[in-house]
């Protein structure tokens, strides 16, 4: 465990002797304390905790005053509610800070146990490697320009296989950029940039021409399987937007049927009217349709009985965890059982752990993708990875 430099903020002077020794076992050497909201905000001033655990009931300043005040300081520190209020209440505070633009890791309740806080700051060490690797500065307008003339653009492949057999049927197309100098970038260092001056048509339509060229590439080689793209809700509010993908289709010899256009939900009530005529035109083609990350917008049902979808794809928030959680699993039983009244196929994203993947099994999920069964990955590295993993590919 990295060192750390941690403030418990709790008016329970046994429970802060509790959790610091706790974190002392865990390897945490710099701990600090606070008795309320005010002290801890003076704390933060002073010494610039990585970490703070905050308590919820405390005189003074309580821990909902106090994370608001955090956040209105611009804190960069990382958060844990505790409390021995009940789990509804102290996840109610948790997503609170979250609106806040917090970063929360979790919320625990009362009393602690080393379990959990070490699950915590796992979850912390891992997103700390992750923001250095993704310290990247984004490129430069005129670079970017130049790059999406110049076929900087390129796509990765993440495979979706069935439920339980691991057997390959699809894949979805992931945008990344080829540097001349500094080799393949994430989204973060362009995305940003292509969706603040207009380009993002650019950007979809050009990997959706590269992720029909390499499907249309593999079913030359035998692996016909299905290609999901995902489409910018801005791009779907364009009419000719159908011509495009059925002439990309017929010029690459591919089967409507093996494409997938993925919406995320949350933002196509912006305007619905143009995408709605735009995505049931695509239906009508044999085009399939993904209601992407499912269950994070403010209208996942009212999109559902709208739009003719064709799959539901269960966002990571209610994967991730739901092998443990009481509320997250509950959730993700819902929808589950939403979809299957409503006839649609079900794809669990972010699975990452044999517990997450035995709980799709269970549940009758009938594909999932994530880093347990495979990362993105290039053409050619999918068509390896495809004959390595006993599918039929010529």
């Amino acid at each position: 465990m990295e060192d750390l430099k941690v403030l418990i903020v709790d008016d329970d002077v046994f429970m802060v002797k509790l959790i610091t020794r706790m974190l002392e076992t865990l390897g945490i050497r710099s701990v600090l304390s606070a008795r309320d909201g005010n002290e801890g905000l003076k704390a933060v001033a002073a010494h610039a905790p990585d970490l703070v655990l905050c308590d919820l009931n405390m005189p003074g300043m309580d821990g909902l005053e106090c994370v608001r005040h955090l956040a209105e300081q611009n804190s960069q520190c990382a958060v844990i509610m505790i409390s021995g209020e009940e789990k509804r209440v102290l996840q109610t505070a948790a997503q609170l800070a979250e609106a806040h633009q917090l970063n929360v890791l979790g919320a625990v309740q009362k009393p602690v146990t080393p379990a959990a806080l070490k699950t915590l700051l796992e979850k912390h060490s891992r997103q700390r490697k992750a923001a250095r690797r993704a310290a990247i500065p984004l490129l430069p307008l005129e670079t970017v320009r130049q790059g999406l003339a110049n076929g900087c653009l390129d796509v990765f492949f993440q495979p979706k296989v069935a439920v339980p057999g691991r057997e390959l049927t699809g894949v979805e197309a992931l945008v990344r950029w080829r540097d001349p100098e500094k080799g393949i970038m994430p989204p973060s260092a362009f995305l940003p940039v292509i969706e603040d001056n207009g380009l993002i048509d650019e950007l979809t339509e050009r990997v959706f021409e590269l992720a029909m060229q390499h499907a249309a590439d593999w079913a030359r080689k035998g692996l016909d399987i299905k290609t999901s793209v995902n489409f910018s809700v801005d791009t779907l509010e364009r009419y000719d937007i159908v011509d495009f993908i059925r002439e990309t289709l017929r010029r690459f010899g591919m089967d409507p049927k093996k494409l997938v256009v993925e919406v995320t939900e949350n933002r196509i009530m912006q305007n619905v009217t143009k995408p709605l005529e735009v995505l049931t035109r695509l239906r009508l083609m044999g085009v399939g349709l993904s209601i992407d990350d499912f269950g994070t917008g403010a209208s996942s049902m009212q999109q559902l009985k709208r739009i003719p979808f064709s799959e539901l794809k269960i966002d990571r928030a209610f994967v991730s965890g739901a092998p443990e959680d009481e509320e997250t699993y509950a959730m993700l039983e819902s929808s589950v059982a939403l979809a299957r009244k409503l006839g649609l196929e079900i794809v669990a994203e972010g699975v990452e752990t044999q517990a997450e993947w035995d709980l799709m099994k269970v549940l009758g999920i009938d594909m999932v993708q994530g880093y347990f069964i495979a990362k993105p990955m290039p053409a050619d590295e999918l068509l390896l990875w495809a004959r390595e993993n006993s599918v039929a590919v010529s």
